[in-house]
């Protein structure tokens, strides 16, 4: 967990302690904020090239939409309806069969940025720490593709890790 840490702090030039200051984000900006961010943020990837797109063959925008916003709201101060709905399952585990690699990662945090600039509601506070997070977690989960990837080459298939071993929880 530790390389995957050290490899999101250098990739994405944010320390992990100041990517995770986000519990009094809901607090701040409220639930129609986090709405129109994922909505925001999915009408554009839903508009995007055929391969980006195909990362969410599959998945239906407005539940798309939903997890979004659920996740982000409980992530950063709000009510827990992400996990009441979807279990306790960690970001890196839910993400374990998409393609999540650099390309993937910058074309998300482009359409994220755009789509925080867009929402008049979020205070300039909140979106330079909701930045500092998104960009973060998407490097994280890049090297944390690496090393299953790494781990699938080097290991039989009986034990190869399944994603659920790694946990993001905070700092």
């Amino acid at each position: 967990m530790q390389y995957m840490k050290d490899q999101a702090e250098l990739r994405s030039g944010v320390k992990s302690e100041d990517a995770h200051d986000v519990t009094h984000i809901y607090e701040k900006i409220g639930e129609p904020a986090f709405r129109e961010l994922s909505v925001r943020f999915y009408d554009k990837v839903y508009d995007d090239e055929q391969w980006f797109k195909d990362i969410f063959k599959g998945k239906d925008k407005d539940s798309a939409i939903q997890n979004q916003c659920e996740f982000f709201m409980q992530r950063m101060g709000g009510p827990s309806l992400y996990t009441d709905r979807k279990g306790n399952h960690t970001l890196i585990s839910r993400h374990k069969n998409w393609q999540v690699d650099p390309p993937a990662a910058e074309r998300w945090l482009e359409h994220m940025k755009t789509s925080l600039n867009e929402v008049a509601s979020i205070d300039d506070e909140s979106r330079a720490q909701m930045l500092k997070f998104f960009t973060y977690t998407a490097h994280l989960l890049v090297a944390s593709k690496e090393i299953m990837k790494k781990k699938q080459q080097e290991q039989p298939p009986e034990v190869l890790p399944s994603g659920k071993d790694i946990i993001l929880t905070g700092p």
